[in-house]
């Protein structure tokens, strides 16, 4: 499963006479309109090759052979075409080739399958109101087998078991905002966490973090909304600070407690600025229905959420109004190029990384058609015209464009490909509005390599001094 697909998607009996793996056997048009991969069986005696998941359409993946080597877990989603439904566990019993669902009532997506020695529990991580933290379910137990491990303001992410029968003890890697990756030790039962390994904490200890604050923030629609507000090292509430609000990518991808070398809010607080960071509509972790309600509506509620988000953290004396920014990348890009004819006033500098900005045209260009067809709810020339072609594409509104934007995109970026930057650039340039275009010629949708990272951070912050300070 390219690019992503690593190890976690081949698993070995326990027996080392099966081989699961997962598969998307498909090419050419049909493999960028579907999202349909499979787990197959191959079994090393004879030879044969069996699909577990036939008649399951969604991305099926990760398989992992139970201990005892009567059952193997993997994770399903439902929809095909929608890479970002929700991650359901599924159980494939081998002596009566039958299989079920274990997470019917757990309304959250599951990533990290890791059995037991007795293969009588099944651990797995799971993002929930805005962090990421373990769990676990207990075969042959009552209704409601699921219980909860781990709760507190940081992620967990990889996962391990350790070699530990009498009391199970999970190795994970833990991150926050404010810390990079260390591995802990947790114990399955209570949840107590032992941090084992301190890689960074003597560069850390000369360093000074800003405060992360969890904000609830009323929506149009009266829902409430989590935030992330993080403030500059050393913050005075008499002061007044230039304010950014951070809109996230995916659009299906949850501002949770990972720890960033790229968007990292700490950096950004450092340097002297406020950071906002919404989970607005269409992040993961608060139930399949607020993720789900992106999709057809990308100029929609969401955009009011951001707004809603900067309003209210904005009636804060110490919120400098003349002095906000609106940066992001990906569906973020798309955002800020979306504000930028729609913020009335808000904002005075903008920054936008491999964002979508006219949405006939990354139709036409994106690799992957089933992310259009599911998020934009078909082609442009469906009939009748999906609604998003109209009313949301950011290109359509480029004659409100009144602040400084920095466009910054890649010449790899197949998934939003160069194409959207160098437009939205063409056109603040012959709207004659201040404007620069970073390009990064060996780079995909992200930016991966050290000293284009390096580039990156001095000119976003370059383009903050110029037009915030």
């Amino acid at each position: 499963m390219m690019p992503f697909g690593g190890e976690e998607q081949l698993s070995w009996s326990a027996d080392g006479k099966t081989i699961a793996y997962t598969c998307k056997k498909l090419s050419g048009t049909a493999y960028a309109t579907s999202t349909n991969s499979d787990i197959y069986l191959y079994h090393i005696e004879t030879s044969k090759t069996e699909n577990i998941t036939e008649g399951m359409n969604g991305y099926d993946v990760e398989p992992s052979f139970s201990p005892d080597g009567k059952s193997i877990a993997w994770l399903s989603m439902e929809r095909e075409g929608f890479e970002a439904d929700r991650n359901r566990i599924f159980i494939y019993d081998l002596g009566t080739r039958t299989k079920k669902e274990i997470t019917q009532n757990f309304d959250q997506s599951a990533d990290n399958l890791v059995w037991s020695k007795d293969a009588k529990t099944l651990y797995f991580g799971s993002a929930v109101n805005a962090t990421h933290q373990l769990y676990a379910y207990h075969f042959n137990t009552k209704k409601d087998a699921i219980r909860k491990i781990t709760d507190g303001t940081f992620d967990y992410g990889s996962m391990d078991l350790a070699n530990d029968a009498k009391q199970p003890k999970l190795i994970c890697t833990r991150t926050s905002m404010s810390s990079p990756a260390e591995i802990y030790r947790v114990d399955a039962a209570s949840g107590t966490a032992t941090q084992i390994t301190f890689t960074n904490k003597e560069l850390l200890s000369t360093l000074k973090m800003g405060n992360v604050e969890k904000r609830m923030i009323e929506t149009t629609d009266k829902k409430q909304m989590l935030a992330w507000v993080i403030y500059p090292p050393d913050f005075d509430k008499s002061k007044k600070y230039p304010t950014l609000l951070y809109c996230q990518g995916g659009p299906q991808s949850v501002i949770s407690q990972s720890f960033s070398y790229r968007w990292n809010f700490q950096l950004m607080a450092a340097m002297g600025y406020i950071v906002v960071a919404p989970n607005r509509r269409g992040l993961p972790s608060f139930g399949q229905k607020w993720n789900d309600d992106i999709s057809g509506d990308w100029g929609g509620q969401a955009m009011n959420d951001y707004l809603s988000a900067i309003d209210d953290v904005s009636k804060e004396p110490y919120v400098d109004k003349d002095r906000r920014g609106a940066v992001g990348a990906s569906y973020g890009g798309y955002s800020v190029y979306w504000l930028a004819g729609h913020h009335n006033g808000r904002f005075k500098s903008f920054i936008a990384h491999c964002g979508v900005f006219d949405l006939e045209s990354m139709y036409g260009s994106t690799e992957e058609i089933f992310f259009a067809n599911h998020d934009l709810e078909g082609p442009y020339w469906k009939k009748p015209q999906p609604k998003s072609y109209e009313r949301f594409s950011p290109h359509k509104f480029v004659q409100n464009w009144d602040a400084p934007i920095l466009v910054i995109h890649n010449e790899k970026d197949f998934r939003v490909p160069l194409g959207q930057g160098l437009e939205a650039f063409s056109a603040a340039q012959l709207r004659g509005i201040k404007s620069r275009f970073l390009y990064f010629s060996d780079e995909g949708h992200w930016v991966t390599k050290p000293q284009n990272s390096i580039l990156w951070q001095r000119e976003f912050f370059r383009w903050l001094t110029e037009t915030l300070n």
